[in-house]
């Protein structure tokens, strides 16, 4: 319970960082630091695959803000999710596994992430779908937390940071209620080592929106209950805490739905492709 306690309050700074971001951008509305943002988009999925491979979570929730901001394009956001391996690496560490597996892991979640997220953007390009305007009352609209009656950019950042640390902390507590009750041994009855069924109920588990998946996750790979397969179909699809901000920041409940459907398929797909790679 502590290590939950502790990695969820190290989100505060990486979620007061975005929305003062965001804050500034908004009211900036046509200045230098969003005219910057919007010819970043272009390589938005390569930052956002190498910045997904830094082992917090916070860097998922900042992503799925940004997006709901229209800062970044869904295909940089799916960049960081499929590059996020939350907990896998230190857990990896820990069991003193070779490190050139783990080189090779991070860097095949990279490039995936980056394949995947700028061939999402094409895709939405030629179907002209793809532009999102910068807003943060979109955000405002969404949580309530009637910030606008502040002035500056501090205050409004701290109401929003506050407002989902608050439900993230609400979601993620209960979920890590239901894990420490249900525990490892549950998962280890899921045949997670079996071809295909593996990949795709890894899978599954990687959407579940706690660092603790990715540890039990680990955990199973090395005692050989989990699969290479698996063990990267759920890694893939991990996003740490970047789903439960996006459902809470994002208005347009489709446009979620689509984004969970796509990182899902393309998290099992890839595991099935990389997982003979380890």
């Amino acid at each position: 319970m502590w290590e939950f306690i502790e990695e969820t309050l190290m989100l505060l700074p990486f979620l007061f960082g975005t929305y003062l971001v965001l804050e500034a951008v908004e009211a900036r509305a046509g200045g230098a630091l969003e005219r910057f943002l919007e010819r970043a988009r272009s390589v938005g999925p390569l930052a956002g695959g190498l910045a997904g491979a830094i082992p917090q979570c916070g860097v998922s929730a900042a992503a799925a803000s940004f997006y709901a901001g229209g800062v970044v394009t869904v295909g940089t956001l799916l960049a960081v999710f499929l590059a996020t391996s939350d907990e896998l690496i230190p857990v990896l560490i820990s069991k003193q596994v070779p490190a050139a597996l783990m080189v090779k892991i991070v860097l095949l979640k990279v490039a995936a992430g980056v394949l995947v997220g700028f061939s999402v953007n094409a895709v939405l390009t030629f179907a002209r779908h793809f532009r999102r305007a910068v807003s943060v009352e979109e955000l405002c609209a969404h949580s309530h937390c009637s910030c606008r009656a502040h002035k500056g950019i501090v205050v409004p950042a701290l109401i929003h940071t506050a407002e989902i640390f608050g439900f993230i902390v609400l979601v993620s507590g209960a979920i890590e209620l239901c894990l420490h009750f249900f525990g490892e041994e549950s998962l280890q009855a899921l045949r997670l080592n079996a071809p295909v069924t593996g990949e795709l109920l890894a899978g599954a588990l990687g959407l579940i929106p706690n660092c603790a998946v990715s540890v039990a996750g680990a955990e199973l790979y090395c005692q050989g209950a989990m699969s290479a397969g698996a063990l990267m179909a759920s890694s893939f699809t991990g996003s740490g805490l970047g789903l439960i901000v996006l459902f809470r920041t994002n208005r347009n409940l489709k446009e979620n739905l689509a984004i969970l459907a796509t990182l899902y398929v393309a998290g099992v797909s890839l595991g099935l492709l990389t997982g003979n790679l380890l």
